[in-house]
């Protein structure tokens, strides 16, 4: 999977906004969304919040995790914990990105939430770097990371494959009996 298909299911995400517009109930594939009064909250997926922003037809109520106390007590958790912590959401990353995106004015603390939200993202990528150099220099077969958001693991997976069977390798050169090696030499 790359970024933007982890995106794509980010953008699936439920979000709040407030139409100014009347429209009947949107029937789709994945379910029916609506109906739409002008002023009265309604949820849609984050995809639809975006568009009818854009086209400056809905007002977009930040997510309940979108808050800067909350997200600096998760920052603090997540710095003083050796393990990873459970995040308010799983696509915290992309939905920061989209709505900050779009809508800045209407999510309070805009800035100092995307400054804490990428420094939550500095902080677990550089545990997640610490924790894949342990496992690399470590004999095992395995690893149990939890509380990983799939932006994060998207993020490792290109190079674990690879790394991992550099390290097989290497361990097989250096198990093999010094007179097999010999022989295959010649």
């Amino acid at each position: 999977m790359d970024p933007n298909e982890v995106e794509f299911l980010g953008e699936k995400q439920l979000v709040t906004i407030i139409p100014s517009f009347t429209f009947n109930q949107i029937h789709l594939i994945s379910g029916s969304i609506g109906p739409f009064r002008a002023g009265l909250p309604t949820q849609v997926p984050i995809w639809l919040a975006v568009n009818l922003k854009q086209q400056q037809k809905c007002r977009i109520v930040g997510q309940e995790w979108m808050d800067a106390k909350l997200l600096i007590d998760v920052k603090d958790e997540e710095k003083t914990s050796k393990f990873f912590t459970k995040m308010p959401s799983d696509h915290y990353m992309d939905e920061t990105l989209m709505l900050l995106g779009v809508a800045p004015e209407d999510i309070p603390q805009a800035e100092e939430i995307r400054t804490i939200v990428k420094d939550l993202w500095d902080i677990r990528m550089s545990k997640l770097r610490t924790s894949v150099d342990a496992f690399m220099k470590s004999d095992s077969a395995f690893a149990k990371l939890d509380h990983l958001t799939p932006m994060e693991i998207n993020c490792i997976r290109p190079s674990l494959p690879h790394a991992l069977d550099q390290r097989d390798r290497i361990q097989t050169c250096g198990s093999r009996p010094r007179d097999s090696q010999d022989t295959q030499r010649s």
